[in-house]
């Protein structure tokens, strides 16, 4: 998504924010006026500036479920809230599984069933719970085993209503248990 981004003129700013970055900004220098002789510009460049992007979606309560030796699977959990604009979780990513999918339990019957699901909709001002038993981030086939204390990074992947994909990154922390309140 990137490279596209890069062949049109497009501001540094929303360059990182589209592709949800927290990596200093830089301004693009000051065009030099060559009104005099020799050629020489007295104007000051523009100078380098470090800018946190805005998040697109507000995290909170995030935790992914430590797992125990040989166990290859685990849940993500957390609330979001998308503040000013109606918005799809689409999907995530993270390093530390080779299938990431977001899911959904569903009881059929006397039987919990889990399925894959293509998005869940984060309507502008609601909060949406990924939670036990409901919506959830599903990390498979994972490269190493998870544990207490320790964080997983992930890469949150949202649409907007007119089909544009933004990304946010999380660190979330894992724990044994679902945090106090959730």
């Amino acid at each position: 998504m990137i490279p596209k981004l890069l062949n049109k003129r497009v501001q540094p700013w929303v360059l990182a924010m589209a592709a949800g970055l927290s990596a200093a900004v830089c301004t693009a220098p000051a065009r030099a006026d060559h009104d005099h002789a020799g050629g020489e510009s007295h104007a000051p460049a523009a100078k380098a500036t470090t800018a946190k992007p805005a998040a697109f979606v507000d995290v909170q309560g995030a935790w992914v479920r430590a797992t125990v030796p040989g166990q290859s699977g685990t849940g993500g959990f957390m609330s979001l809230r998308s503040p000013t604009a109606a918005l799809q979780l689409v999907g995530f990513s993270t390093p530390v599984a080779g299938t990431a999918e977001l899911h959904e339990m569903t009881m059929d019957g006397n039987v919990m069933r889990m399925r894959p699901v293509d998005g869940l909709d984060l309507p502008a001002g609601q909060t949406v719970e990924l939670k036990p038993g409901g919506h959830h981030l599903m990390l498979m086939a994972l490269k190493r085993p998870l544990t207490a204390g320790s964080t997983v990074p992930l890469v949150l992947r949202f649409k907007t209503p007119d089909g544009k994909l933004l990304e946010q990154k999380v660190a979330v922390p894992v724990r044994s248990a679902a945090p106090a309140g959730a």
